[in-house]
């Protein structure tokens, strides 16, 4: 087996630099080859990355397109996608699991979101939450999730919703949205389950929409999204679907964001493609 381990030194205010050696070494000893650097090499039979959600997100990207499998060392500060798969959030302990995966030979097949030539493993967003996303990347402080507060603080001062038509192959209508979410896994943000019922093996996009909204309304309203008892507002609407289209009316261009990473603003359309990846775990 030739392996690549791919190691993003900033993720984790340097938790993925602290731990690469050790990584490195536990794996030598169950492949054949390793390579340790920044990016993939060539001829690769496994990619392990070890990073935050960005991190995941082009690797994720790579591996569906060269048909590589997928180990995940989570050492970031959303760690999204490893939450989804009940990972150990700390990169040695999900070491673990995965040179006990390497040893008995198990793979796990997840399904995959298709945005253009745009992988993505967790959610596509637009509108509100896909502003607050694009904010929270560019912020250098504070680490962690209360990055994320900080920007949905800063994008309610300039809130407002979008006139948005969204069509699946069951249906299509139009509404006033604060965001539209497309949900191949339940998370996003750092742990918050905008799709709490998502699963990334079932062939369907889980899809939460969060219609016009005021802005103290969108206040009490933020609260209940990390407990999942968002669902329950009279403004939130949620569907299944193998493909969303997600346009705004008028000229209105969204923000757009997949796995925490920004997508040129503008409509989109999102397909589930069953078994995309392949995960050792």
């Amino acid at each position: 087996m030739r392996a690549g381990l791919v190691v993003h030194p900033g993720s984790g205010s340097g938790a993925a630099a602290r731990v690469a050696d050790t990584v490195a070494a536990r794996l030598r000893p169950v492949v054949d080859e390793l390579h340790v650097g920044t990016g993939p090499a060539s001829g690769l039979d496994l990619l392990v990355v070890l990073g935050g959600d960005g991190a995941v997100h082009h690797a994720v990207r790579y591996c569906a397109a060269h048909g590589v499998p997928l180990g995940l060392l989570p050492a970031g500060n959303g760690n999204d996608l490893a939450r989804a798969l009940d990972l150990p959030l700390d990169p040695l302990g999900a070491l673990e699991v995965l040179l006990t995966a390497l040893r008995e030979g198990r793979r796990r097949r997840l399904d995959l979101g298709s945005a253009g030539d745009a992988w993505f493993a967790t959610v596509l967003c637009a509108g509100f939450d896909a502003a607050v996303a694009r904010r929270a990347h560019a912020l250098r402080w504070p680490r962690g999730p209360r990055r994320y507060d900080v920007a949905v603080l800063a994008e309610l001062a300039r809130f407002r919703s979008h006139p948005v038509a969204v069509r699946t192959e069951h249906e299509r209508f139009e509404l006033d949205a604060t965001l539209v979410a497309v949900g191949n896994t339940a998370y996003y943000g750092g742990g918050i389950p905008i799709c709490p019922s998502a699963r990334p093996d079932d062939g369907l996009f889980d899809v939460t929409l969060v219609g016009r909204a005021s802005r103290a309304n969108l206040v009490r309203l933020l609260p209940k999204l990390r407990a999942g008892a968002h669902l329950r507002h009279p403004a939130v609407r949620t569907l299944r679907a193998r493909e969303v289209r997600i346009e705004g009316i008028g000229g209105t261009a969204l923000p757009l964001v997949v796995d925490g990473e920004p997508l040129p603003a503008g409509p989109v359309t999102v397909r589930c493609v069953p078994g995309a990846l392949t995960v050792v775990a």
